[in-house]
């Protein structure tokens, strides 16, 4: 009982950290480490990860909205867009296997953070004022189809996904990047969440109490100092947190 709690605690910690500081989906942390420390059945491990992200993901993305680091109405386009693609990327998974594909996001967690670390993103917000409304809506709505589809397909690698596609597609600034990605996580995450409960059933509750509050704290600390730190200081803490975070997970995956 013990050993559990003690895993809940850092799995949640470790996906809060993740979640405030880079905008990383809990889902792999948490269940990654449910699944190979305590043999979790995989459903209830994602399940229990996908509602530690609902309140993390809400309470950075507020955190990041009252620091003015949250673009709220793209966001929302490409929350659309995410969600519909989400299904039609599990639908094409279901048709073709996709077993090769599961470590996708596990390694690229691990690039992106040595991608922070080696080359900054120093993108500033007034780089993003030469585009029109129109241009920010097309860009949001077709990255979102690419990001939900991934995710479908892959099952994993939302947030990690999302932080990619703002910082090095759409042009955003790191802050900003990390706070509307939360914000569409919470969303999705809480759509995840309600229909892994509504098909198998509440999980172990006291996992998803310690994993829930776990997550809930490390993501409140993260966000508060993501949102006061200076952009150089971000981007060398994002990449360790991501690197550190992606590393763990290929060796959890090793191991399992």
């Amino acid at each position: 009982m013990v050993f559990s709690i003690v895993i809940y605690c850092i799995a949640g910690l470790g996906a809060g950290i993740g979640t405030g500081l880079a905008g990383l989906s809990a889902a792999a942390v948490i269940s990654p480490m449910l699944i190979t420390f305590l043999g979790f059945d995989p459903y209830e491990a994602v399940g229990i990860a996908l509602a530690s992200d609902v309140l993390a993901s809400a309470v950075s993305a507020y955190t990041y909205g009252r620091h003015k680091n949250l673009d709220v109405k793209n966001g929302l386009v490409m929350l659309c867009s995410v969600l519909v693609f989400t299904l039609v990327g599990s639908y094409v998974a279901s048709l073709a296997p996709s077993n090769m594909m599961g470590g996708f996001s596990v390694f690229m967690t691990l690039l992106l953070g040595i991608k922070f670390i080696v080359r900054p993103v120093m993108t500033t917000k007034e780089n993003l004022a030469h585009k029109t409304q129109k241009q920010k809506i097309i860009q949001s709505l077709l990255c979102g189809v690419l990001i939900g589809f991934i995710c479908g397909f892959i099952g994993a690698g939302g947030g990690m996904m999302l932080l990619l596609i703002l910082t090095s597609v759409l042009g955003y600034e790191l802050k900003t990047a990390v706070g509307t990605s939360v914000f569409i996580m919470s969303f999705t995450a809480f759509t995840g969440a309600a229909s892994h409960m509504a098909i198998g059933g509440w999980p172990d509750m006291l996992a998803l109490a310690v994993c829930v509050a776990a997550t809930l704290v490390g993501a409140r600390v993260a966000a508060l100092f993501a949102n006061k730190a200076q952009p150089k200081t971000l981007n060398r803490a994002t990449g360790v947190v991501l690197t550190v975070l992606g590393a763990g997970m290929v060796a959890v995956k090793l191991l399992s």
